[in-house]
């Protein structure tokens, strides 16, 4: 049997314990202090000898001492084994490397949170996440055959060492043209820096225009890990009032007037949480603010891939004729959020900057999911793959939108999506949020409570209910749950009046 790695056990030759005794005992503290567990092969006799540069016998010596005390089990031709009929035991914690008292760069509980809830999406119950797509619907025959043909390229060209920390050629390449064609953007390849997702390019821009002084205006409902990428390199974060239609350009420029802003964050095409989409009059007022006040537009652009009644709306970038705004987007909507592929959009010198932060941080990208996933964009792979799975998308936020009219009336309401995978659910005034996450759960459900976008005290009683990731079945049985929940704390909410839901988009 081969074990992938060697055991390594410390003798001392000179020591009156005699050598088997010695092996012995160190194997015993190993599997007392977990590091060796039940049921782990051992090295054979003849590898651990050569590996301690003693004599075979010894080691022999010291299996039949462990296997007689019950410590291992040897089986013929497959070798020794760690006991399985032992107790697992705890592992036992190591010294910190980092002393408790020395002083850490403080996270936003938010944000802990909002991660917090991340992980939790682990533990197998259903969740309403925050709109992440179905990997089962990834075209894995195809993706698979693209990994292929990309490892077969690297090899036989001996490129499979450090490359662009920009990207590879060919992938920058096909996200342009992909810009140019479906997007309106007017790019160049050297105009595109490929990142492992929308997150970072978030924290990078934030990296290039943020300094001690500057202050980034954002939407007073929207993405948390996107706040705490600008308030970590040193901005003040100012909140800004939005309404049913999204950011309000008046508030923003009161903002200006009083404020010296540097960056605008905004997810335009659909809002993050909340879903809407920025009308035309209020990105071009945007574009002029920017131009009169002089700050920057980030432009996260993180699920432009999925809109249904019609034609998707060009990115604001696409009407900027200043270079400035940075555009930033994501393929993990498309294919799956384990991929890290995403990408920022700007000019050269932006992009040379970013380069050059990203040596500073992990040195380049996977260079063969790059490949592979630039081969699916030229060949036409991806962009079908997004047809078919559009049509899915459609019918899943129908079929939820459905399920919540018939099982929620009374207690929830909401405005139908024009795109992306998730729905922005409010909820009457009566709904105390934390229970409501706390009954969900008790259902075996997980929703995550809307006040995590929010960094103002006026309670945000609603939800971001991704469906993209469940099936009609799954969809069906969360929503069962939530109506169950909210049971329990409003009465007879069939009857409630509507003027009881708080006025959009909370």
């Amino acid at each position: 049997m081969l074990r992938p790695w060697s055991l390594k056990l410390p003798l001392q030759q000179g020591s009156e314990l005699p050598l088997h005794l010695q092996i012995t005992q160190a194997v015993v503290a190993d599997i007392r202090a977990a590091r060796l567990r039940p049921g782990d092969a051992l090295p054979s006799s003849r590898v651990l000898a050569a590996d301690l540069s003693i004599n075979r016998k010894t080691v022999v010596l010291a299996y039949d001492e462990l296997q007689a005390q019950g410590w291992i089990e040897q089986q013929p031709r497959r070798g020794a084994f760690v006991s399985a009929r032992l107790p697992t035991f705890t592992l036992q914690a190591s010294e910190p490397i980092i002393p408790a008292e020395l002083p850490l760069r403080r996270v936003s509980p938010t944000l802990t949170d909002y991660f917090g809830e991340t992980r939790k999406r682990e533990t197998g119950k259903l969740v309403f996440s925050d709109g992440i797509p179905d990997t089962r619907l990834i075209p894995y025959d195809v993706l698979a055959r693209a990994y292929r043909h990309a490892m077969v390229t690297l090899v036989r060209h001996n490129q499979l060492g450090y490359g662009d920390p920009a990207g590879t050629p060919e992938l920058r390449t096909a996200i342009a043209n992909m810009l140019r064609m479906e997007r309106g953007l007017n790019v160049r390849p050297e105009q595109v820096c490929v990142v492992r997702g929308s997150q970072m390019g978030i924290y990078l821009a934030a990296r290039l225009l943020v300094d001690r002084d500057s202050c980034a205006v954002f939407e007073s409902l929207s993405y948390p890990p996107a706040r705490e990428a600008f308030r970590s390199c040193g901005a003040t974060v100012l909140n800004v009032a939005q309404d049913e239609n999204g950011l309000l350009p008046d508030a923003l420029e009161d903002l200006c007037r009083t404020h010296t802003v540097r960056i605008v964050y905004v997810t335009p095409h659909h809002q993050f949480p909340t879903t809407v989409m920025l009308p035309a009059d209020r990105r071009m007022r945007l574009l002029a603010l920017a131009e009169q006040y002089g700050f920057a537009i980030v432009e996260d652009d993180y699920d432009h891939e999925f809109h249904y009644l019609h034609s998707p709306v060009p990115p604001l970038a696409s009407l900027d004729r200043n270079g400035r705004v940075l555009h930033i987007g994501s393929l993990s909507k498309v294919l799956a959020p384990g991929l890290r592929l995403g990408y920022l959009v700007a000019a050269e010198r932006v992009i040379e900057r970013c380069a050059a932060e990203i040596m500073l941080i992990d040195r380049q990208g996977n260079q063969l999911t790059e490949l592979a996933v630039g081969e699916l964009m030229s060949s036409g792979e991806l962009h079908r793959h997004i047809r078919r799975t559009l049509k899915v998308y459609q019918a899943r936020r129908d079929f939820v939108a459905t399920c919540i009219t018939e099982r929620l009336a009374g207690w929830g309401q909401f405005d139908l999506p024009a795109g992306g995978i998730a729905l922005w659910l409010r909820f009457v005034s009566q709904v105390d949020m934390p229970r409501l996450v706390a009954d969900c759960a008790k259902q075996g459900l997980q929703i995550t409570d809307g006040q995590i976008f929010s960094q103002e005290t006026t309670p945000v009683r609603a939800i971001r209910l991704g469906f993209g990731h469940l099936t009609e079945a799954e969809l069906d049985a969360g929503i069962r749950c939530l109506a169950a929940a909210l049971k329990q704390q409003v009465a007879g909410a069939i009857n409630i009046d509507r003027s009881n839901f708080p006025d959009r988009p909370r």
